[in-house]
């Protein structure tokens, strides 16, 4: 019974108490003295609202009802922080000895406001009434000192504040931007004013996770727009990013090492309110990767040295320089790259279903090429890469240089290696209202059959080449390009062969059936010139040179519909000097892929009549010679060995006459 009494006794005294430690809480002098000095110390008005009541559990506190603070002067947004209320923790200790001492912030439901003006002032920063207004970005006054440290705020510790279910909403007024938080829960710890803070929070932007923690060097410092120590780190659906080195607010800017893998950029801008073009796939369409030393600048100039970055599949070292000197931004680089796949730039991969269904049919793919990137940014850089596929065509160790204006890209290619030659010359990719392409580009040494199976799935004709070519064409799809394709050119052939179709065979026998799998015409050289016209390819001086053969060719290769209309007419050579051939023309035609091989006829039937004709002559003079007893000699007309032996009779008359 004693030990109970005891007990009792007990929870009284503790009831007692804490009906005591209600008494001892100054709840409105709390709330007073929290407006005053907020005002005191930041030139801006709090408000605190509805009842003010003092509690004991779970923490000895003072809570209050609605709060608001009051914006910079400057702002047409209304309060900076509108909150449903505060609760305030105080120290016991403290109050029993008559002091009010703050152990914890907590805000409940606050909508917070953050605005930066067009010369980068924040209306985070605060100057105290009389005293010294923020200096904006770019200006070369220091900011001022606390009441110096923090922007007019008097040093104060704070064990722990906290945020519940809040929002915050960002407004650039330079930039248009506008980012918008929710279900924001966060802390923050500030021990020492001068000291570090450590900060975490997790919220939602646009329906998506997100969360930040790290700390800073000295809280003080940094509010007052100081560049202070930082260890950063944030997630936000999938993509992270984690920054270690030196940050400041006022201007922005930042030094350090950053590392960022960002899954998805197109979705991720999205969600933080900025433009992001559809990246192509290889340049950044479902990850971007950095690892570097980034500098921001306080003008709003990023640069970055030693950096590793990774473009989906691509891995390039680069450094990099983003400045904007006309509001666009401006992309100077240095870029090294392995192998590099820019197959997506083109469509050549990964072809969607109405792609393949065309080339299926055996046609050029009428899938949109999106060329909307190239207007992403102005850009000069300078590349080299160990090889680089462009989807239609594979390249090796490639040294070029970039110049990219508002949509139009301009290629110099300093040294490029492509099957088993060198290329040289300038192409110009125009996104400006479409998609149109021009080159001028001289090659050497470049082997044929690689490359017109990239190319045009063309595998017949091997050989190396010399070729120069200045051409354009413009539409929005490969099939719109080839339709449209202009210029000129010139090539010249090595030693090679012609698979699929067997000259030499066809002019033997006389037969068209030298052709298909296993026939092919082996040659010397063959050269060329030809123009083209929307689409259409036409020449007339085609040569071939070949050890039993030699062969003419004219006619033309539509493109844009992938077929041949082409006739080459070979010439079989029975002597050393090339007299004595029998010539066969032979038309070329229908899809190139799988094309119909025939004789002319007309031009064949003309070359028999004449020959006719000649065998016609020769056997009415041989049947004169005969009657006449006259034997031409070798390389004579019957007509002149008649002649002489009849001038050879008359001088023997003559001779008879004179003995």
């Amino acid at each position: 019974m004693r030990w109970i009494i005891r007990g009792l006794g007990l929870i009284v005294l503790v009831a007692l108490l804490a009906a005591g430690a209600l008494l001892l809480i100054p709840s409105k002098r709390v709330a007073q003295l929290a407006e005053r000095q907020f005002e005191a110390a930041t030139g801006r008005a709090m408000t605190l609202s509805g009842d003010v009541r003092p509690t004991i559990w779970p923490r000895l506190a003072v809570r209050t009802g609605a709060v608001v603070i009051a914006n910079a002067d400057w702002s047409k947004q209304g309060p900076m922080l509108a909150a449903k209320g505060l609760e305030i923790g105080l120290d016991p200790v403290a109050l029993l000895q008559g002091k009010v001492k703050i152990s914890k912030v907590e805000v409940l439901s606050p909508r917070i406001l953050l605005e930066r003006r067009r010369d980068g002032t924040g209306n985070w920063l605060f100057a105290p009434p009389g005293g010294t207004a923020p200096a904006p970005a770019g200006s070369t006054d220091k900011a001022p000192a606390v009441q110096g440290a923090a922007g007019g705020i008097g040093a104060f510790s704070l064990d722990n504040g906290e945020i519940k279910n809040g929002t915050i909403t960002w407004i650039d007024h330079a930039t248009g931007q506008t980012i918008a938080l929710s279900k924001i829960d966060a802390s923050l710890a500030i021990p020492s004013f001068t000291g570090p803070a450590t900060l975490s929070m997790s919220a939602e932007a646009n329906g998506k996770p997100l969360t930040l923690s790290g700390t800073l060097g000295a809280f003080g410092a940094f509010m007052a727009g100081k560049v202070v120590a930082s260890d950063l780190k944030a997630r936000i659906a999938g993509s992270k990013l984690a920054f270690k080195g030196d940050i400041g607010t006022n201007p922005v800017a930042a030094q350090g090492h950053l590392t960022a893998d960002l899954v998805d950029p197109a979705a991720l801008a999205a969600i933080l309110g900025t433009a992001v073009p559809d990246l192509p796939r290889g340049l950044g369409r479902k990850t971007i990767a950095l690892d570097g030393d980034v500098t921001l600048a306080p003008e709003g100039s990023m640069h970055l040295r030693a950096g590793k970055l990774t473009l989906d599949g691509n891995h390039l070292k680069l450094a990099a320089d983003v400045t904007f000197p006309k509001g666009r931004p401006l992309v100077k680089a240095q870029v090294e790259a392995g192998a590099l796949d820019l197959s997506g730039l083109t469509g050549g991969a990964a072809a969607p279903a109405g792609e393949a269904a065309a080339k299926a049919k055996g046609g050029w793919s009428t899938a949109p090429i999106d060329a909307s990137g190239l207007d992403a940014a102005d850009a000069q850089l300078s590349l080299s890469a160990d090889s680089i596929n462009l989807g239609v065509a594979k390249l090796g160790r490639t040294r070029v240089q970039i110049k990219l204006d508002h949509g139009k890209a301009v290629v110099d290619l300093r040294q490029m290696a492509a099957y088993g030659g060198d290329m040289t010359g300038q192409l110009v990719v125009n996104g400006r209202g479409g998609l149109s392409v021009a080159t001028d580009l001289t090659a050497k040494g470049v082997a044929l059959r690689p490359l017109l199976t990239d190319l045009a799935q063309y595998k017949r004709l091997d050989a190396k080449a010399d070729l120069s070519l200045k051409l354009r064409a413009a539409g929005n799809s490969q099939a719109a390009l080839a339709r449209s394709l202009a210029g000129s050119g010139r090539f010249s052939f090595g030693k090679g062969e012609l698979q699929g179709l067997d000259l030499v065979g066809m002019l033997r026998t006389l037969n068209l059936n030298y052709v298909g799998e296993g026939a092919k015409t082996i040659f010397d050289a063959i050269t060329a010139s030809f123009t083209i016209d929307k689409g259409v390819l036409s020449n007339d001086d085609l040569t071939l040179t070949a050890p039993l053969l030699s062969a003419a060719g004219k006619g033309t290769v539509n493109i844009g519909a992938r077929t041949l209309g082409y006739t080459v007419t070979p010439t079989a050579l029975s002597k050393a000097d090339g007299t004595g051939g029998v010539k066969v023309p032979l038309l070329i035609t229908g899809p190139w892929a799988k094309p119909s091989f025939g004789l002319d006829v007309n031009a064949l039937a003309g070359s028999k009549i004449d020959a006719a004709k000649q065998r016609l002559q020769d056997q009415a003079k041989q049947e004169l010679g005969k009657q006449l007893g006259v034997t031409p000699q070798a390389g004579q007309s019957p007509q002149d060995a008649l002649r002489k032996k009849l001038e050879d009779q008359a001088k023997k008359g003559l001779l008879n006459l004179l003995k």
